[in-house]
């Protein structure tokens, strides 16, 4: 696959305003041909102290033939997408124009260098963690990380119990607004279990509901309301990223980057 790292290295070649020379950061050259789009790698002499050079050699990558010319503009740092969508071309290369005008393309389209981080989570409410990565992406912040998102959300209101955790979430019956007479089938975690402990005893069943419960999967980022256990390390004997229930879209993007940064380093 041939993914340029930056839109700068990519030229448009349409027409000639200083003949045959090209601009210093170019690599690539887009040209208009009668047929259409051709992709072109080029090279100069890299000692020659211009902007514009003069092209030592170039070969054509893609035939117009070859080349998709994506319909809508997009986010051109949210790398991982733009392979996708390259994917389901079904063309050898396939040309983007990005929110600011730039453009850049994807030639020959392959996610097997993708390092898939698997995200645990809980709705209601939001789902604090998968909700902000997924935001994060499109903006296109992890775009130099070649990390794809696999989403595990569980919707805790699918459980069958007789009390939730808190208002927050909507729930009629929950810990936190009402009192336990004893007997309860209790949707919640460890928290939950010292809550109704210390004011109700122990006549009550559990059904554990904290992410860190569903981690199947390596690397891993899983949100957890025990301040005691956030941070990177390993969990049941899976590598990743625990964060507090509360964490903001920085601390989680970071935790993303770090998982990714150890892992690989392994």
């Amino acid at each position: 696959m041939i993914f340029p790292e930056h839109c700068k290295y990519i030229g448009r070649a349409s027409t000639k305003p200083c003949g045959d020379r090209v601009y210093a950061l170019s690599r690539y050259l887009l040209r208009d041909t009668p047929e259409g789009l051709e992709l072109i790698e080029i090279a100069f002499d890299p000692f020659q102290k211009t902007v514009m050079k003069d092209i030592s050699r170039s070969c054509v990558l893609a035939s117009p033939q070859e080349i998709f010319i994506y319909p809508e503009k997009v986010q051109l740092n949210d790398r991982t997408r733009l392979v996708r969508l390259a994917l389901e071309s079904g063309y050898r290369c396939t040309v983007f124009t990005g929110l600011e005008e730039n453009t850049t393309f994807v030639l020959d389209p392959d996610m097997s260098g993708f390092l898939t981080v698997h995200v645990y989570d809980v709705i209601p409410p939001r789902p604090t963690i998968s909700a902000s990565i997924r935001e994060l992406e499109s903006i296109g912040y992890f775009g130099d990380q070649s990390i794809l998102f696999d989403h595990h959300v569980r919707d805790i209101s699918q459980i069958t119990a007789d009390v939730f955790p808190c208002r927050a979430a909507g729930y009629k019956r929950t810990l936190d607004a009402d009192p336990m007479m004893g007997g309860e089938r209790v949707a919640g975690c460890l928290t939950a279990v010292q809550l109704y402990t210390e004011c109700y005893g122990n006549n009550f069943e559990l059904v554990n509901i904290c992410p860190l419960d569903q981690i199947r999967e390596e690397p891993f980022i899983a949100r957890c309301c025990r301040a005691e256990r956030e941070g990177i390390g390993t969990w049941n004997g899976k590598f990743g990223a625990i964060v507090h229930w509360g964490a903001g879209p920085a601390k989680i993007a970071w935790s993303v980057k770090e998982v990714v940064r150890q892992w690989r380093n392994r």
